[in-house]
């Protein structure tokens, strides 16, 4: 079971403060693939940090998971932290999240969405990106690459 999931057995919907990272995956062409998680709705490949694992750890675990792809190289863009990153779920649980944003151009394998967390796999232009990426991905893209 993930880590947060036991955690929440304990606290609730009370806030935790969930570390986690996100990595931008350039091609070529400088584009950034982006995970579609629902119909409409893009982010980038990543996730919640497990018990023992360092950031590039979680870095390199969630992009396999969710994009079929081992990456190389990464280059820490900027960790992101503070009362901006608050979210609370339609369920009611509430957190604070901590991302290490990590940038690479080295990756192998073969692009495959696994149609559980992620619907569809895609590469975009970081000015043209579409309109149902979530805020904070939009943000990161924009620091790290505009």
């Amino acid at each position: 079971m993930e880590y947060y999931k036991q955690l929440r057995k304990y606290v609730g919907h009370q806030p935790l403060i969930l570390p986690g990272s996100n990595v931008l995956i350039l091609n070529d062409k400088g584009q950034v693939l982006l995970q579609e998680r629902e119909p409409g709705i893009f982010g980038l490949p990543g996730g919640l940090m497990e018990l023992g694992e360092s950031f590039e750890d979680t870095a390199r675990r969630e992009v396999l998971e969710e994009t079929g792809l081992y990456i190389g190289a990464l280059q820490l863009c900027q960790v992101y932290s503070g009362p901006d990153y608050y979210v609370e779920n339609s369920n009611g649980d509430t957190f604070y999240s901590v991302s290490a944003v990590y940038k690479t151009f080295e990756y192998s394998g073969e692009i495959l969405a696994d149609g559980v967390e992620s619907v569809s796999l895609q590469f975009f232009s970081p000015t043209k990106l579409p309109d149902g990426i979530m805020v904070s991905y939009r943000k990161f893209i924009e620091d790290a690459l505009l």
